[in-house]
């Protein structure tokens, strides 16, 4: 996509800098606020795979003990993530948010029933717990899958692959823990890359054609912009 023009727009808040596109569908705008959500989708999402992989880390290195703060805080950032990701299909978008905050729910339930400290130590032991935290990783597969979906960058369908291997493979048995360790830890590396590399793209190419999706806004096929 080109620049066509670059125009004034004030606010309520001010002056905003918006950048007029030229679409499939004709003239989109992409404002500073547009940008400014791409630029905490992206610290959210490297925030993310630093939880992920400082939790596996910490379990690995200094036990379970206080490993629970990590899967909160990974918890906290794939939901700030998943409010300032670009997804404009409505029933996609929302099933990631529905499945966030399942998966946030399972977490408290598991809390207050083990014990914090006592829960990534339960899931370990009891494959079956890991439905209660499982929609946390769906989200997570999910978020993988958009990137590749729009962008086709390798760490990311490895992500939408190692995850649910990971999970449903502890869930069933079928994978010894060593085996589901190293795809996680795997998969915390991948997302790292994932969102190291987002940082050095154009916000525009997050945020995709916007005459598209307001043609299909009128439709009422994807979310009003």
């Amino acid at each position: 996509m080109k620049t066509t023009n670059e125009v004034q727009a004030l606010n309520s808040f001010g002056k905003e800098e918006e950048i007029e596109f030229e679409g499939i569908y004709g003239h989109y705008v992409i404002t500073q606020t547009d940008r400014l959500e791409v630029k905490r989708y992206r610290f959210a999402v490297l925030f993310c795979g630093v939880s992920f992989f400082c939790g596996l880390a910490h379990w690995v290195l200094l036990g379970a003990e206080f490993a629970w703060i990590w899967l909160v805080l990974l918890t906290i950032n794939l939901g700030l993530a998943l409010q300032w990701i670009h997804i404009y299909v409505r029933p996609l978008h929302n099933a990631l948010k529905v499945f966030w905050a399942i998966g946030c729910i399972g977490l408290l339930v598991l809390g207050i029933n083990q014990g914090i400290n006592n829960v990534l130590p339960a899931i370990a032991k009891e494959p079956l717990l890991t439905i209660a935290i499982g929609p946390l990783f769906a989200a997570i597969t999910g978020l993988g899958f958009k990137e590749f979906f729009c962008f086709r960058r390798p760490e990311a369908i490895g992500l939408t692959l190692f995850v649910p291997i990971a999970v449903l493979g502890h869930l069933s048995q079928l994978l010894n823990a060593n085996t589901v360790l190293i795809m996680l830890t795997t998969s915390s590396l991948l997302l790292l890359i994932l969102a190291t590399r987002k940082f050095g793209m154009d916000a525009s190419s997050d945020i995709g054609d916007k005459s598209v999706f307001q043609y299909l806004a009128k439709q009422g096929i994807v979310e009003t912009l």
